[in-house]
């Protein structure tokens, strides 16, 4: 059975369901429960996924601390723009600690899914300190090409671990989760809005060699999907990054 990742969650109606709940502190009701758990089974039905009932908790946690978010540290090297507005830019990631879980499923979508979930039940208390860690943005999805340019099923999906936490991470009571330290990382990156499966992907991964043209700087074999919005937002922003060879 898969499990529905952040990129899954789409609707005008979804994202005033996530702001009635997140901007009120107290705890839910069971009506509120029944009405955010049927949600996420509602929207992951229609991606061949199951949520699981012991993702209850974890939903309700991350909802109600959806306004507290951080940002991955960068720096920008340059912009590219069109017309006034940023087509693509270049920037630097620092070496850090991530935690990383790698799963693989029949479909690209259902391998997201598995590991994003894995990874929210550890920010949300499935911990050594037994406490919600803090969302940290974009979490990122790597993906490896096979030779008939098809997507490789396993998928590395990895969560910066926020800067309380960098010198001193707390352990994931789920072995399959790793807390890796992650050298620093160059990348070419592209906004784009909307759901991620292996075929708007796919798309974004041409239009942006269009706009670049041929190089071989940047690599082919592995592409990075950097998700940002939260479960509630209808149009969400993501971004597909190429890696430097070199960085």
């Amino acid at each position: 059975m898969a499990l529905i990742s952040i990129e899954d969650l789409a609707g005008l109606d979804d994202e005033q369901l996530d702001d009635d709940i997140t901007d009120n502190p107290e705890p839910m009701d069971e009506e509120e429960e029944e009405r955010l758990y049927a949600h996420w089974q509602s929207v992951a039905s229609t991606h061949q996924v199951s949520v699981p009932t012991e993702m209850r908790g974890p939903i309700q946690e991350m909802t109600r601390q959806n306004q507290q978010q951080e940002r991955v540290p960068f720096t920008t090297v340059s912009e590219h723009t069109k017309l006034g507005e940023v087509v693509y830019e270049e920037r630097v990631y620092p070496a850090g600690k991530w935690a990383c879980v790698t799963r693989e499923e029949k479909l690209y979508e259902q391998s997201i899914s598995m590991a994003f979930m894995k990874l929210m039940r550890y920010i949300c208390k499935e911990n050594s300190a037994g406490r919600y860690l803090g969302m940290t943005v974009p979490v990122l999805s790597e993906i490896r090409m096979l030779e008939d340019g098809s997507f490789s099923k396993e998928i590395l999906t990895v969560y910066y671990l926020p800067a309380e936490f960098q010198d001193n991470p707390p352990e994931p009571a789920d072995p399959d989760i790793r807390i890796v330290q992650r050298e620093s990382l160059r990348v070419v990156t592209m906004v784009f809005f909307g759901t991620t499966t292996e075929e708007t992907i796919t798309r974004q991964i041409s239009q942006l060699w269009e706009l670049l043209g041929s190089t071989d700087s940047l690599r082919r074999d592995l592409y990075m999907v950097a998700v940002y919005q939260n479960p509630g937002v209808s149009y969400r922003k993501n971004e597909i990054w190429f890696i430097r060879r070199d960085p």
